[in-house]
């Protein structure tokens, strides 16, 4: 049960990232929208927990920096700076 919710995680965590990039790719949202970074970071999350499950740490640490980057961003959309 534990391996089926993080390889969810982890499919999630793609179709969130390339939906995020297709949305903006097609003038659907702006990457300035709290939606594109919340797509994201969320997805940067599912990414590194099956990559931490399967042990990749190389996509570990890309996503990481992902979701520091979206929660940056998403910081300063809310924030308003």
């Amino acid at each position: 049960m534990k391996q089926r919710l993080i390889e969810i995680g982890g499919w999630y965590g793609a179709l969130a990232i390339v939906g995020a990039f297709a949305l903006s790719s097609f003038s659907i949202i702006k990457p300035t929208d709290s939606l594109y970074q919340i797509l994201n970071l969320t997805g940067s999350f599912g990414i590194i927990a099956v990559s931490l499950y399967k042990r990749v740490f190389q996509t570990v640490a890309l996503n990481s920096i992902w979701a520091i980057i979206a929660l940056v961003a998403l910081a300063k959309i809310l924030l308003n700076i």
